[in-house]
């Protein structure tokens, strides 16, 4: 073999391996997370707990301009997940404008518990992402809203029959797989990513792609450093972008203020493909659902920026 086809070879070996350990030290990470926070939210949700809050919802809705049934697609959605949020409008009577609305709230504020405690994880405090996500979802709905006529046209979809009740142990072996399959998802994902991460770096790629996409970052107002982290939670969404989040972050290269814009962004405008798509099956123009909350990233990243400012202008007087 030639000397160069060996100078090819070792960075991919090298690449792979140190990716397929990153990804596998981050898929752990991740399950540890995510098991008992997605079986808790089960719990809640067999056991009736989480209809309940509802109700605490209902004031909401009101100043969302949403009626008050709209309390339960967005308690399940805020709880499990698109999915759930979903699978609750689907069986309940909204307009496509009211539609629109709840997956606009949705997209931003989903599965509030687990991506709330993995932002937590990586860098930003769950508290400080849950407010930071509800306030986005509260804002761009309003704003949306002043753009259509909300209680315009009929609704789509009827109140269908209530399903089957299952049984305690049927509900858990139905979570279980559902956990699996979700979890065989993330690990292809996870190792995938960790992979091409690693060759990147063998092959001194990595700060090539960020600079192709530095007239985005500085759209969005995040630093180029973060810019492969960010580009991961927009595509895949916010557990892939955290697992990656965190491997960098392990190795020193991120500044607070940028990860706090990174978390601040990715937790308002992630997984762009598959979430929107969901919804897009129901109706829903893709425009409300990519570009509203696009446009909210950007401006609650510089909100981030000239409170900065204000802070450090104190801090010096």
């Amino acid at each position: 073999m030639s000397p160069e086809f060996y100078r090819v070879v070792t960075p991919i070996k090298l690449g792979l391996i140190t990716g397929s350990v990153s990804g596998w030290i981050a898929y752990v990470w991740l399950l540890k997370i995510m098991i008992p926070v997605s079986f808790l939210t089960f719990l809640l949700d067999y056991s009736g707990v989480m209809h309940h809050l509802d109700f605490a919802l209902i004031p909401f809705m009101r100043l969302i301009d949403l009626p008050p049934s709209a309390a339960i697609p967005l308690a399940a959605g805020m709880l499990t997940g698109i999915y759930g949020g979903i699978a609750a409008m689907t069986v309940l009577s909204f307009s496509m404008n009211q539609m629109t609305l709840i997956a606009i709230f949705l997209l931003i504020s989903h599965n509030m518990i687990v991506e709330s405690v993995v932002q937590g994880k990586s860098g930003m405090a769950s508290l400080k992402t849950v407010l930071v996500r509800l306030t986005a979802s509260v804002v761009t709905v309003l704003a949306v809203a002043r753009c259509m006529d909300v209680n315009a046209g009929a609704a789509l979809s009827a109140l269908a029959s209530a399903p089957p009740v299952q049984t305690f142990w049927d509900a858990v072996s139905s979570w279980g797989i559902a956990t699996g399959w979700l979890s065989l998802k993330i690990f292809i994902i996870i190792m995938a990513l960790m992979m091409v991460l690693g060759l990147m770096k063998s092959f001194n790629i990595i700060y090539g792609l960020v600079r192709l996409l530095k007239p985005v970052l500085w759209l969005m107002g995040i630093g180029e450093r973060v810019g492969l982290m960010w580009l991961t939670a927009v595509i895949f969404g916010v557990a892939y972008g955290s697992a990656v989040i965190v491997e960098e972050f392990r190795e020193g290269n991120i500044a607070p203020d940028q990860l706090t814009k990174l978390h601040i962004s990715i937790g308002i405008n992630h997984s762009m493909v598959e979430d929107p798509a969901l919804f897009a099956a129901l109706g829903i123009s893709l425009f409300w659902l990519w570009v509203p909350r696009l446009i909210t990233a950007i401006v609650a990243v510089r909100l981030f920026d000239l409170w900065k400012i204000v802070e450090r202008t104190c801090l010096k007087r």
